[in-house]
C-alpha cells in the first residue's frame, strides 16, 4: 500500500564512506550548541542528550572549530560514555577566520588541528571538512595541502570540504587532494547542488553531506497555514533560512510548497520535516543528512526518516515543488559569498578570532541587513 510505514524497530540506515568508516545516514548537527548561539543550556543535559542519540543509532556527529564550545562538549561526552564513544564518528571543520586568510601559515593549521584533537579527546580526527571564506584571497589549495600532510602524519583520517563551488572543487582535486566528502546546503528550497555539483562529485567519488534539509525548521508543519513570523527571529540561523524562503519566491509561494509536502506526509502518516529530509537523503550522491539538534526532544521524529520510503508519486510531487523555486541563483554558496548580497551580511566570518557573537547580535532584522 502506498505510504506504508517501516516498522519502528527497523534498522537505522548506515553507509560505509571508506573502509572501516561506517556512520548513520542521519548525523546530529551541533551548531545550535555553540556558545551564545541561543538561550543558555545545561551542558550535562546536552551530554546526556548525545547519549540518547548514539544509543538510538545516530553514530555521526557534526561540529566545527568555530562552533564555540562544541568540540569540548563532544569531548566531554566521550569521556563520560567511553563505550558509546567507540561507536561515534565525529566530523569537524577547519574554518580559518576571514581576518587570518592572507597570513595563514602551516603552523597555524597544525595548531588548530591539534586544538581540535585535544578538545575532542582523540588521537586522530575522523573527518576534517575545510572551508575558505574568500576566493579572492590566495592560499586555499595550499591550506588543503598542509591538511593533507597532517593526514599523512596520522592526525586526520579523511579530508572533506564544505560550501565550495564546482570550479574551486576542480582546482582542489586537480592539485591531487583526495576528498571523501563535501558538505553543502540542499533542500526543497535550495536545489543549487543539481547545477553541476552532484555530477562533479559523482565523477570524483565525493560523498555529499547535506545540511539545511528542513531550512532551520521552516520546512515543517509549524509554518503551514500561518502568517509570516514577526521579527526579530530567535537566532541568526533562522534569518539565514528565512532568506531562503524569499529566494524560493516569498511566503505565499512557500505555503504552496508546504501544502505539497503535507500531502506527501499524509500518505506516510508522518511530518513535513520527515519527508523533506527523506527527499534529500534519496538524491543522487547524498549519503548523510545533518539534522540540527540542540537537544533530544525531536529524536523520535528524527528516526522517522528511516521508517518511510518515498515512491515515484511522492518524488514527482516533491520534485515539482523544488522546481518551482525562483532562486537562489548560481552555484553552491554563491550568493553567500557575493559582497553585494544580503546573504553574505548574515555571515559571522571571524568566530575563532573573536569568539561567538553576543546573543543580541545573532538575529538582525532583515530590514537592517538590507540597509
Amino acid at each position: 500500500m502506498t505510504g506504508e510505514a517501516i516498522p519502528v524497530h527497523s534498522v537505522i540506515e548506515t553507509v560505509e564512506l571508506a573502509p572501516g568508516y561506517v556512520i548513520s545516514r542521519v548525523a546530529k548537527g551541533n551548531w545550535q550548541l555553540a556558545e551564545r548561539h541561543g538561550a543558555p543550556f545545561d551542558p550535562d543535559v546536552a551530554v546526556d542528550d548525545m547519549r540518547r542519540f548514539v544509543e538510538a543509532g545516530i553514530t555521526a556527529f557534526d561540529c566545527a572549530d568555530h562552533y564555540v564550545g562544541v568540540e569540548e562538549l563532544i569531548g566531554r561526552f566521550r569521556r563520560r560514555y567511553p563505550e558509546l564513544a567507540r561507536r561515534l564518528r565525529v566530523s569537524t571543520k577547519y574554518t580559518p577566520d576571514l581576518a587570518t586568510l592572507s597570513t595563514l601559515s602551516r603552523e597555524a593549521v597544525v595548531e588548530t588541528i591539534d586544538l581540535s584533537l585535544r578538545r575532542l579527546g582523540l588521537e586522530q580526527l575522523d573527518l576534517v571538512q575545510f572551508h575558505w571564506w574568500d576566493y579572492q584571497v590566495p592560499g586555499c589549495v595550499q591550506a588543503l595541502t598542509w591538511l593533507k600532510e597532517l593526514q599523512t602524519a596520522g592526525k586526520i583520517a579523511h579530508l572533506g570540504t564544505t560550501n565550495f563551488d564546482v570550479a574551486h572543487l576542480k582546482a582542489i582535486t586537480s592539485a591531487g587532494i583526495r576528498l571523501l566528502t563535501h558538505q553543502l546546503q540542499y533542500s526543497l528550497l535550495d536545489n543549487r547542488p543539481d547545477r553541476g555539483m552532484v555530477q562533479f562529485c559523482r565523477d570524483h567519488g565525493i560523498h555529499l553531506l547535506c545540511y539545511g534539509t528542513v531550512a532551520g525548521g521552516f520546512l515543517s508543519d509549524r509554518w503551514l497555514g500561518v502568517s509570516d513570523p514577526p521579527q526579530p527571529y530567535a537566532n541568526r540561523s533562522l534569518v539565514k533560512y528565512r532568506l531562503m524562503v524569499e529566494e524560493y519566491g516569498g511566503w505565499e509561494r512557500f505555503q504552496s510548497l508546504l501544502e505539497i509536502a503535507r500531502r506527501v506526509a499524509d500518505r506516510h502518516r508522518t511530518s513535513i520535516a520527515t519527508v523533506c529530509t527523506r527527499w534529500v537523503l534519496d538524491k543522487p550522491q547524498v549519503v548523510v543528512a545533518l539534522v540540527g539538534a540542540r537537544d533530544a526532544r525531536h529524536l523520535e521524529s528524527t528516526l522517522d526518516i528511516f521508517r518511510i520510503r518515498l515512491d515515484a508519486r511522492d518524488r514527482d510531487d516533491l520534485d515539482r515543488a523544488a522546481a518551482a523555486a525562483l532562486g537562489p541563483p548560481g552555484d553552491c554558496y554563491g550568493v553567500e559569498r557575493d559582497p553585494a548580497s544580503i546573504h553574505k551580511r548574515i555571515m559571522q566570518m571571524n568566530q575563532n578570532t573573536h569568539g561567538a557573537p553576543a546573543a543580541v547580535d545573532l538575529a538582525p532584522r532583515l530590514d537592517e541587513l538590507r540597509g
